[in-house]
């Protein structure tokens, strides 16, 4: 035992040599680490208590919202009368603009994901004439404000008398050159040409290379492909707002039309129905529920998609 313990002495005597004297911390470094500490503690309440509020408001009457703590609990009965509230608005009309902005965004997903994929294996991984061109347009194309092609697309859609029409909404969603850049990114870096070169060896023709060689592998990209797509469908307010009207609206525009009849926001408004503060706050979290959702499922395939590539072997 004797033996024992000083083998043991011995072996922390050594580890305590080799990490050396242990420095004291200097009054200007916890003064560093004190202004780090608060500096992101100030950032997070700054982001974290609006949400906390937001997630308490739809508990509350619009009395206890403006009278009581900010961050108090309501009441779920209080909840409840607010949601009914919410899709009594305009004979369930919410329910209609939730439906709108589903199909409009997954429509153009669809459509986005058929184009872009396809446009990016092709970018990184084949020869053709003109593809250092397509390759720059697409760059110079994903650059541009999208609000900047709002006018042009506005004007071609009303030359071809879609304006009104659902497919005023979707094919512009499906225009989506950043995805394009990122499926490049995707397969130039993470796909290893030599594997598709032996496919093409043994036999595969071009599509069945794409089909069963390089989209398996591609389902990080296309996750992260389809994620922002989804959220900059869903979240797009603009364009909507100026194509389409009436029952057609997606959620977004139809928030902005809650916001009208709300008096806090809109002292004038001569609506019949009065929407309150609580209830608008709970049909914005209703409107981004979905990306929430899809986020938490998607995670995985995200933070794969944006990581492949980062190292090439």
């Amino acid at each position: 035992m004797t033996d024992t313990a000083t083998a043991i002495d011995a072996v922390t005597d050594a580890r305590t040599a080799s990490r050396g004297p242990r420095r004291a911390t200097t009054p200007g470094q916890w003064l560093a680490r004190a202004f780090v500490v608060i500096l992101l503690v100030g950032f997070a309440a700054f982001f974290i208590l609006p949400i906390i509020w937001l997630l308490l408001a739809p508990t509350k009457s619009n009395r206890e919202l403006l009278l009581d703590g900010p961050f108090s609990f309501g009441s779920f009965d209080q909840l409840a009368a607010n949601w009914n509230e919410l899709f009594a608005f305009g004979s369930g009309v919410f329910l209609t603009w939730l439906g709108n902005s589903t199909f409009y965004s997954f429509s153009a997903l669809a459509l986005t994901l058929i184009i872009s994929i396809p446009a990016g294996y092709a970018l990184a991984l084949t020869e053709f004439r003109g593809r250092r061109v397509l390759l720059v347009t697409t760059l110079i194309v994903m650059l541009i404000p999208n609000t900047a092609l709002v006018l042009p697309i506005f004007l071609e859609l009303s030359a071809v008398r879609l304006i009104g029409n659902p497919l005023a909404v979707i094919l512009p969603f499906s225009f989506f050159p950043f995805g394009v850049y990122l499926t490049y990114i995707y397969f130039s870096t993470a796909v290893s040409r030599d594997l598709l070169n032996a496919a093409r060896i043994d036999g595969a023709g071009e599509l069945r290379v794409f089909w069963n060689i390089a989209m398996p592998l591609a389902t990080p990209v296309i996750a992260l492909v389809g994620f922002f797509s989804f959220v900059s469908n869903w979240n797009n307010y603009f364009l909507p707002f100026l194509v389409v009207g009436g029952q057609k609206i997606p959620v977004q525009v139809g928030l902005a039309n809650l916001l009208s009849n709300v008096p806090a926001f809109n002292p004038t408004t001569s609506s019949s129905i009065v929407i309150e503060l609580p209830t608008l706050a709970l049909a914005t979290l209703l409107s981004v529920a979905p990306i929430l959702l899809i986020f938490l499922f998607a995670q995985r395939f995200l933070v794969e998609g944006m990581t492949a590539g980062g190292t090439k072997e």
